[in-house]
């Protein structure tokens, strides 16, 4: 293709929306335009670099046997409401009514959509294992949409849906998918981890989130350098550090002291001279409508995805100041368990076996010293907190770090929680009716090559991979003007497409660092320069990763791109 006769808007400065990395080069390169918050449009190199991803996407899961569907993005409410997702999923839904005033919604996942399809379509056992899958737009009513194509309203995403007779074959098939996504990661040229995760609204028994550490990144991941171990932090499990100061000896008795004024842990403890981790927080949560106190030591947060995990799932919220005040008789920053027995009580692990800590005395501007778990208080003992930098591996006893990441693909072991409500049942090898077991598995498409972006960029633009760059190699004749130029870099070009490479032609009346800078800026992996170098037959290669520069013949540019480019 002719860059004359291409429409690629670059940018020469960040725009003042944009915050991160991809976000910024995205725009500067004239990959994308945004239509409003969270909805963009994919302009022409934008268009080939996603369908490079999605053409990898197909042909690996093409591989493990995946037929490709294509369903709708607009889904009548009972459909959702079958599953029961349709409350759950609360205001990230795009919700409408049609002209007869019925529920609709647009899809954010296909789960039900898929499930409906197999009730309608399997029938015995002989047609089972099945993995579909499709490429297809989702939406989502994100409230803060940022971070360009991270976080939007609208994307695309690969999602496939396992359907198998029972526990073996979901793990055969969510194996295969397993590797299938480290093939197309791999082939993507992204650095990624694959980490433990938690299922949330989408359900099932086991999840793996695929990750690339970004500080552009959302989520949270930690990790043990030493072995290996890596978990969302929602999910990460460690030993908690010893607290930092040790526990007074003795059978004491619960004793009240005045604080008057301190209401946060900090307070208290620069108050009494002790540590955070020498006193008990106390957090009070409303789950299933019932109160229910959990007690944390001080300087440890809360993991509501724990909590959720044992509250069963249910929807739960932190108590209104007016629930506190007529439960406990105290205002929130005087509370503590000795006393409370009309709620349930749950400790973290990490106050098991601590000897007289402080808490809260139920009484405003109160606390109790010397408060013992299992003898001042009893609670159901569960691992609650949030893992921290520094916790120990429970697997090697290494040091934990935390660092961002974007999440790139998701896949799920989603049991029954679809097929039974929603009535998918097929006929087992006796004739008896069995429900099928399924499985969920998404990609991002958008967020790889953000992600790809995040990884690898420099103060000129993007460094692409080649396998999803939108071009492999760019001709840049110097001097348009020069006869010699033009011909010698249309003859490469056309070499290039007849090795099978993705070729870009710079015809444009511009001067050399104006191309330049504009084939670094939109990441294009090998440049070729036509300059005075031609007299003596050579040309310069220059890869765009690390700017290295070889001098080649002509004749052999062509060969030299593909072979550095690995085709």
């Amino acid at each position: 293709m002719l860059w004359s006769k291409l429409f690629i808007p670059t940018l020469r400065e960040n725009p003042a929306e944009a915050e991160v990395v991809s976000h910024q080069l995205l725009l500067r390169a004239g990959y994308i335009r945004q239509l409003s918050a969270g909805i963009y449009s994919y302009l022409f190199l934008a268009q080939r670099s996603l369908r490079k991803i999605q053409q990898i996407v197909r042909q690996e899961m093409d591989a493990i046997g995946a037929q490709e569907v294509f369903l709708p993005a607009l889904h009548p409410a009972e459909v959702w409401q079958e599953s029961g997702r349709w409350d759950i999923m609360g205001d990230n839904m795009f919700r409408l009514k049609d002209r007869f005033q019925r529920d609709l919604c647009l899809g954010m996942t296909h789960e039900e959509i898929m499930t409906v399809l197999a009730r309608g379509e399997l029938r015995s056992y002989k047609q089972l294992p099945q993995i579909w899958y499709q490429i297809q737009t989702k939406f989502r009513d994100e409230p803060r949409p940022k971070s360009g194509l991270l976080r939007v309203r609208q994307f695309l995403m690969k999602d496939s849906y396992s359907f198998d007779l029972d526990a073996a074959g979901l793990d055969a098939a969510y194996d295969k998918h397993y590797q299938a996504y480290c093939r197309i990661f791999d082939r993507c040229g992204l650095q990624y981890t694959a980490v433990e995760a938690h299922s949330g609204a989408m359900g099932g028994s086991q999840s793996h989130e695929f990750m690339v550490a970004s500080d552009a990144g959302e989520d949270f991941v930690s990790s043990c350098p030493d072995c290996g171990y890596s978990a969302n932090l929602e999910k990460a499990v460690s030993r908690h550090s010893q607290p930092l100061a040790p526990d007074p000896a003795g059978d004491l008795n619960p004793e009240p002291f005045h604080t008057p004024g301190r209401k946060t842990i900090a307070e208290v403890a620069e108050f009494t001279g002790l540590p955070e981790s020498s006193q008990m927080k106390s957090l009070v949560l409303v789950a299933d409508g019932k109160p229910v106190l959990v007690m944390l030591r001080g300087d440890h947060q809360l993991s509501e995805t724990k909590f959720g995990a044992i509250s069963g799932d249910m929807e739960f919220r932190q108590a209104h100041p007016h629930e506190i005040q007529n439960w406990f008789g105290a205002a929130a920053g005087s509370l503590g368990p000795v006393g409370v027995k009309n709620m349930q009580i749950l400790a973290d692990q990490a106050l098991a076996g601590r000897r007289n800590m402080i808490a809260g005395a139920n009484r405003d501007d109160y606390h109790l010293r010397h408060v013992t778990l299992g003898e001042d208080f009893e609670a159901e003992i569960h691992d609650l907190r949030q893992v921290t930098a520094g916790d120990c591996c429970l697997s090697c006893g290494g040091a934990l770090a935390i660092h961002k990441s974007v999440e790139i693909g998701h896949i799920f072991k989603l049991g029954y929680k679809y097929s039974d409500p929603m009535n998918l049942r097929v006929l087992n090898a006796e004739g008896k009716e069995v429900t099928p077991i399924m499985g969920s598995y998404g990609i991002g498409i958008e967020r790889i090559l953000s992600a790809a972006i995040e990884l690898y960029h420099d103060k000129d633009g993007m460094i692409l991979p080649p396998s999803i760059a939108p071009f492999d190699v760019v001709i840049t004749p110097a001097n348009n003007s020069d006869t010699a130029q033009m011909e010698a870099a249309r003859e490469i070009y056309e070499a290039c497409l007849a090795a099978g490479l993705d070729a870009l032609l710079d015809d444009r009346d511009e001067r050399p660092g104006v191309k330049f800078k504009d084939a670094d800026l939109i990441g294009i992996p090998f440049r070729v320069v036509i300059g005075k170098k031609l007299g003596s037959g050579m040309v310069e290669l220059v890869e765009r990763k690390g700017k290295k520069t070889t001098d080649v013949a002509v004749a052999g540019a062509a060969r030299a791109v593909a072979a550095q480019a690995g085709r």
